[in-house]
């Protein structure tokens, strides 16, 4: 639960070790953030809550299918913002996870991964509910779920899809800190338009549809002398 806090506080302190900054994420244009927050929250339910139901669906359906969502808004999110620092990678990473779940119904996880971690296998074995199984022979695809155990203290079994997601996300904030990143082609999106931080100028912070132009780029319009 703790790995993406830790790992975002890891890479913000090593961003200032090689000389980024944090202000410069004021400067980050982001388009359809709210698919972000959307893919985040059911990340968020799915963990809380593994026994979740909704109605006449059971939570052995209804978690898988919270998972694949939230894995497939969060990469249609990085999609738009592909040109950030890793993007790719992290889409990748979104992907290979997608595709796992998708055709297992479920996060497989291996025994020995779990060992490996601290934990014990026996009480996701004997579990029925979730968005994680204990791998099987029935499993398809079965390197690409969460193979990979972490001893502790971290104690945390990730998958290559985690991996990939993970690393692209340290690279990524360490990249923006330093200002070695590229400038959004994208407008700003109607639905959802991009926060420009505080001291940004007030047409920015307006919808896109009601917004004038550029003082600045209308001054510099017209003959120059």
């Amino acid at each position: 639960m703790f790995l993406v806090p830790g790992l975002v506080a890891v890479a913000v302190l090593l961003g200032y070790v090689l000389g980024g900054r944090l202000r410069r994420f004021e400067n980050l244009r982001i388009n359809r953030w709210g698919l972000a927050i959307t893919g985040a929250v059911l990340t968020a339910i799915v963990n809380l809550f593994p026994a979740l139901s909704i109605g006449p669906i059971p939570d052995t359906i209804a978690g898988p299918v919270l998972l694949a969502l939230s894995y497939f808004l969060l990469a249609v999110f990085l999609l738009s913002n592909r040109w950030i620092p890793a993007g790719y990678v992290m889409i990748a990473g979104l992907l290979l996870n997608l595709v796992v779940v998708v055709a297992n119904g479920g996060m497989p996880v291996r025994a020995e991964a779990i060992t490996t971690a601290g934990g014990n296998p026996a009480v996701l074995q004997d579990a029925t509910v979730g968005k994680h199984h204990l791998m099987s022979g029935d499993d398809v695809l079965w390197h690409l779920g969460d193979v990979i155990g972490v001893p502790e203290p971290i104690g945390v079994v990730l998958s290559p899809g985690d991996v990939l997601l993970y690393g692209g996300m340290v690279y990524s904030i360490v990249q923006i800190m330093r200002g070695r990143r590229r400038e959004n082609p994208r407008p700003l999106a109607l639905w959802f338009p991009g926060y420009r931080g505080k001291h940004a100028p007030e047409y920015w912070r307006m919808p896109i549809r009601y917004r004038h132009p550029d003082p600045a780029e209308a001054e510099s319009s017209g003959t120059e002398p």
